[in-house]
């Protein structure tokens, strides 16, 4: 810009205007040398993007939503963006989703606290109604609607419509040897599998809420992650994608760059004896073995806070999770 005002002091105010023309020219050429780099960009990732969009058409991936992506609004609308994608270019995307916060959220307005046992919550009558009432209509509920604002048909199954979770009691084996009552919490046993895939068969993407039936027609509460595993497991998916708000398996949790890109089922048996992988991460981990047990080629635990991580993790070569093989 010196040299700019100092040739304009030698050669006079005409001179000067026609070095600022020159200027915004070159400013304008090199905009468009940008603008065309990125378009270039976007083409050679639709083009790395082609191979897996041929090699999943047709094929189910079942996504389940946790953490605080189902609590953002806009993050949430992100993801769902992406699953929107997915279907547009021939996948059949099932979603299951939890709500843990929400519930533990409603609980407290409602003036109960939450009881814990071995990191799972106990669940009475009244914290069953609140856990149901929130997964349908606070969190099923406004998923459906925006899928349906993204131009895909989204089916809400859960316990106040159709149900394709059903569970018997669960009970954890206390330090005594005695079994732990969990109250009304289950374990996913079967899924309604022909339904699920009918419905992605015609093209609708199924939205479920982590409360199952028993045989006697009642209701129980389950851990999203193990329904996940289950209905991925059951509808014979090609991938099991677990998103949440952590980056993947970490061997050092304070240390975000230890991530584990790629293990397979006897490291992660092994990370689980040496007991990198514990808390909320076991279930995750669990749900993805429960899957590759029954034939599903690969899971993945991504960060849904990354921008576009479910397309990352499918659509590219380069993954940003953790990739579980069998």
């Amino acid at each position: 810009m010196s040299v700019l005002i100092l040739i304009s002091g030698k050669f006079g105010l005409t001179n000067s205007r026609r070095i600022h023309t020159l200027t915004n020219s070159f400013h304008c050429c090199f905009s468009r040398v940008i603008v065309m780099e990125e378009a270039i960009a976007k083409a050679g990732a639709l083009i790395e993007a082609m191979e897996y969009i041929r090699r999943f058409r047709g094929r189910i991936v079942v996504v389940k939503l946790g953490g605080s992506v189902i609590e953002d609004t806009a993050l949430r609308k992100k993801l769902l963006t992406d699953i929107a994608f997915m279907a547009t270019v021939g996948m059949q995307p099932i979603i299951v989703h939890g709500g843990g916060k929400a519930i533990t959220k409603a609980m407290n307005d409602a003036g109960l606290e939450p009881v814990w046992v071995q990191g799972r919550r106990y669940t009475d009558q009244r914290t069953l109604t609140i856990a149901e009432h929130t997964l349908v209509h606070k969190i099923n509920t406004p998923i459906c609607d925006t899928l349906t604002e993204l131009g895909c048909s989204p089916m809400a199954l859960h316990s106040l419509s159709s149900c394709v979770l059903f569970a018997e009691t669960l009970r954890l084996d206390g330090p005594d040897g005695r079994k732990l009552d969990l109250g009304m919490v289950g374990k996913v046993v079967e899924i309604n599998a022909q339904l699920l895939k009918t419905l992605c068969a015609d093209a609708t993407i199924p939205v479920i809420a982590s409360v199952a039936k028993d045989k006697a027609g009642g209701k129980l509460n389950v851990n999203a992650d193990s329904a996940a595993g289950k209905v991925a497991a059951e509808v014979k998916a090609e991938k099991l994608v677990v998103v949440s708000d952590t980056h993947g398996i970490l061997t050092d949790l304070e240390e975000p760059n230890s991530r584990v890109s790629s293990a397979n089922e006897t490291q992660i048996k092994d990370m689980i004896n040496s007991g990198i992988i514990t808390g909320a991460m076991f279930p995750k981990v669990d749900a993805c073995i429960t899957a590759l047990d029954a034939g599903v080629k690969k899971a993945h635990i991504i960060d849904g806070r990354i921008q576009h991580s479910l397309l990352l993790e499918i659509y590219t070569d380069k993954g940003i999770g953790t990739q579980i093989i069998k």
